[in-house]
């Protein structure tokens, strides 16, 4: 396991250097069309998520429960559980503008870029979701996604990846008791850091992985592109300690 050479005596904790400012590299990648560059100068404000004191009423209509995906990729998952959840207010982080553009495209209309108002159950942070986490009051959420993370998998950058001691605390804190927390990787590095770092916390009830995805999860894009290529996906799904 990873953590065996990096441990050497000490704790997760002494071992892992603080999480750098930014987890993430470039926020654009291939060039934006003129369409793209219109959804997030005219779409995105409107869709966007403004109520990290108070969750449930950053919605347009009343909400039972609060989801949050941290990293949504192109939102082809988000989009689904929010459909699959429908008492349920869903906020989808996302800092790649690539990203941000595919779920806004999938969102909003043709010609509608101006006008077309948010479904009401879902919102948009288009930053990153650590300074949502930090922002959220105690006990404001219901469940968390990460879903196939970037591995970030040289051993020098694993201060980048989100499961991270820091973020743990952060989890716990706006999770409520009972809460869950749904993870998902095809990377083996990644994969190995989840299981060594989940097995030296107690914030969250440890499970092992599913090698199948399970019922009520979403497919996604990265998912496919795991099968396509050989890889196992893992699935995960942490409980919240009281």
């Amino acid at each position: 396991m990873l953590f065996a050479t990096l441990l050497t005596g000490k704790t997760l904790k002494q071992s892992l250097k603080p999480q750098p400012e930014r987890l993430y590299g470039r926020q654009r990648g291939h060039p934006l069309r003129a369409r793209q560059q219109y959804l997030l100068d005219q779409a995105l404000p409107r869709f966007t998520f403004s109520s990290a004191d108070n969750p449930a009423q950053g919605f347009s209509e009343p909400v039972s429960r609060v989801f949050l995906e941290i990293g949504f990729g192109s939102g082809e998952h988000a989009v689904s559980q929010s459909e699959l959840n429908p008492d349920t207010g869903y906020i989808a982080s996302e800092v790649f503008e690539n990203g941000l553009c595919s779920v806004l495209s999938r969102l909003v209309p043709e010609n509608e870029e101006a006008t077309a108002q948010p479904p009401s159950r879902f919102r948009i942070w288009p930053e990153d979701a650590r300074q949502l986490l930090k922002a959220m009051p105690d006990h404001s959420l219901d469940r968390a996604y990460l879903m196939f993370p970037d591995p970030w998998p040289k051993a020098r950058h694993a201060k980048r990846r989100f499961v991270h001691p820091e973020n743990l605390q952060e989890l716990h804190r706006v999770l409520k008791p009972g809460g869950t927390w749904r993870v998902a990787s095809d990377h083996p590095v990644y994969q190995d850091w989840v299981i060594d770092v989940m097995s030296q916390q107690d914030l969250f009830v440890n499970t092992p992985p599913e090698k199948e995805r399970p019922e009520g999860w979403s497919p996604t894009r990265y998912e496919a592109k795991a099968f396509r290529e050989g890889r196992q996906p893992f699935y995960w799904t942490f409980k919240r300690r009281p």
